[in-house]
């Protein structure tokens, strides 16, 4: 786009960006030449910013932020970067139990006001090797204790906390999705389109605990929903799974849950031989998958209840892990 292009109105700026930042290289290039052109929040500060054909530019940070309709802050006490005192989050899933029942998947999007499109948590298809069936394979954000994501945030929008969580601020997020290539697990989404939220959601509070109203323009994962710890209560996805296939406690207390059976988290991942996803990668995450032994359901089972594009999908885009 030439500057001449360019809107002049300072409201026809705001619609500008706001379109500009979803539609890829040409227009969210358009921002910074926005600033050149004296754009009523240019800071002179230059944050780079990934474009969706892959190319880095430098965009005004203070046009960025103009990009974002911010949500009403909560207005507590409470640290919301500091970690819950105490507390050392973890989850452990049992690749055993799970039929691709996708009940994790739709109670995680009812929680949070997500699109259809849009999977913080996403279940995958997984084969070891061409002499073993596949396997269902559910995979949230991992939390990660040496998180990539974190190091490449250029505003400090995505941190890791004292509790183990990685959580991002989508009030200091910019949108540059460096945090989105930097992950080797594919683990965040981007928010492409205004959320068509739940009336109480659009009411509520922000806080990153919540990532509730999320807003078009930044980034979005899971989040181990924290603002359901503090109160003591189980995320949806784990309470949500039929088979009990998603355990979640702390590593302090050395105990975790499904929601009807508790045990030691050590013990557990001993006895059944827990691993991390893609351990080579050093990340050290805070997610632990007991292996696929003495299934309790056969994989195809996995495909009753799916669309036949669903059923397709899945059944060209087997993960081989050999």
């Amino acid at each position: 786009m030439k500057e001449k292009d360019l809107p002049n109105t300072n409201s026809d700026r705001r619609n500008f960006l706001k379109m500009g930042l979803l539609a890829g290289g040409a227009t969210i290039a358009g921002v910074a030449l926005n600033a050149a052109a004296g754009g009523d929040k240019a800071t002179g500060e230059k944050v780079k910013a990934l474009t969706t054909d892959g190319k880095l530019i430098e965009v005004d940070s203070g046009l960025m932020e103009e990009s974002h309709e911010h949500k009403k802050p909560c207005g507590d006490e409470i640290n919301y970067r500091q970690g819950i005192p105490g507390k050392s989050f973890v989850m452990v899933i049992d690749l055993a139990r799970c039929k691709n029942a996708r009940k994790c998947v739709s109670k995680c999007q009812d929680m949070h006001g997500l699109p259809v499109e849009d999977e913080w948590m996403k279940v995958f298809l997984m084969q070891d090797s061409t002499d073993t069936a596949p396997y269902w394979f559910p995979k949230p954000c991992f939390h990660c204790n040496q998180p990539p994501c974190v190091k490449v945030c250029p505003v400090g929008a995505t941190y890791k906390r004292s509790d183990g969580l990685v959580l991002i601020d989508n009030e200091r997020c910019i949108g540059c999705k460096f945090c989105m290539t930097a992950c080797p697990y594919s683990s965040r989404v981007f928010q492409w389109k205004d959320p068509e939220q739940p009336e109480k959601m659009e009411h509520a509070c922000y806080t990153p605990e919540s990532s509730v109203p999320s807003r078009v323009g930044t980034v979005g994962k899971c989040d181990f929903c924290p603002d359901m710890a503090r109160k003591g209560i189980l995320p949806d996805c784990v309470t949500g799974c039929p088979n009990g296939t998603i355990f979640f406690g702390d590593k302090k207390e050395d105990i975790i849950t499904n929601g009807s059976e508790t045990f030691r988290f050590s013990e557990l991942v001993h006895d059944r031989a827990g691993y991390h996803f893609m351990a080579e990668l050093g990340t050290e995450p805070n997610v632990y998958y007991l292996p696929p032994v003495e299934r309790l359901f056969d994989y195809e089972t996995g495909f009753d209840n799916l669309t036949d594009e669903q059923k397709v999908f899945y059944r060209n885009s087997i993960v081989k892990k050999h």
